[in-house]
């Protein structure tokens, strides 16, 4: 790598240190309607993360709340009949706004709200880029993980449903990549253990939403250090585990581990790639 090159690199990663510096210093109010099944524990890592949660999901109330809110967290893993109508009330009351939207599609489709910000795993991102039918080849032979194999081909496929969507796409597992139109962040912090919690992807929903609502201007970059953020977190959680402990005390230690990092941690620790 050149000096000029090495100097980007170090810009970005100052770049992302900052991002996570803003939601210390602003405390967004993130307003969720989400998985029934981590609500508590979305509300936590917000917490922890400097935010505040509000979870909400009444349809009477989901316009004023989000009123109030810096942003909106929609996570549609548990749908429901008094659910869904709240969200697209809270969704578009947001839009008119102006306020970030994130929407976390576990195993489901997309609607005509504008979101800042589509996070989900390989799966569910492949899901609703068939449903749009707006990029051109967006469904062809996309596999269902992403590879050092499929790197390249996966990275061009997020960047066509960005700029289909106008969304900035974050796509979660083994390799992150966090993608706009234009450029793509390759991350590799985290630890396979993550995946024995459950909802450690709807706690990176509410925590990306706060990072969006502290800097609306960059929503690429404030994803990309929201997942940075996350995984490092898992990394420093699993050095902490003692014999005996398990998934339980990892979630609480990942938990923790966010409450307690800073923006150095994330610059220091931080294992991404711009493509």
């Amino acid at each position: 790598m050149n000096i000029y090159a090495k100097s980007i690199c170090k810009e970005r990663v100052k770049m992302l240190k900052q991002c996570f510096d803003n939601v210390r210093e602003k405390h967004p109010l993130v307003h969720n309607i989400t998985n029934y099944v981590t609500v508590n524990d979305v509300a936590n890592i917000l917490l922890a993360c400097g935010g505040s949660p509000i979870m909400a999901d009444d349809s009477g109330e989901v316009e004023d709340i989000t009123s109030i809110c810096q942003g909106l967290n929609i996570n549609i893993g548990t749908l429901n009949k008094n659910t869904i109508p709240s969200m697209f009330l809270a969704g578009k009351k947001a839009n008119v706004l102006g306020h970030v939207v994130l929407l976390d599609p576990v195993g489901a489709g997309a609607s005509d709200i504008k979101f800042t910000v589509i996070r989900g795993n390989i799966s569910e991102i492949r899901t609703l880029m068939e449903r749009t039918g707006n990029t051109k080849g967006v469904d062809a032979d996309l596999a269902d993980a992403v590879t050092e194999e499929n790197l390249d081909e996966t990275i061009g496929k997020l960047k066509a449903f960005s700029e289909a969507t106008g969304s900035v796409i974050a796509v979660t597992g083994a390799i992150d990549l966090v993608a706009d139109s234009e450029k793509c962040y390759v991350i590799r912090n985290g630890k396979p253990e993550m995946g024995a919690i459950t909802g450690t992807g709807c706690q990176l929903s509410g925590m990306m939403t706060a990072f969006l609502c502290a800097n609306a201007e960059q929503p690429l970059e404030a994803a990309a250090a929201a997942v940075c953020a996350m995984g490092i977190a898992g990394e420093i959680g699993f050095e902490h585990l003692k014999e005996g402990e398990g998934n339980s005390t990892y979630r609480n230690r990942i938990i923790d581990a966010i409450y307690h990092m800073d923006g150095n941690t994330l610059e220091e620790r931080a294992k991404y790639e711009l493509r």
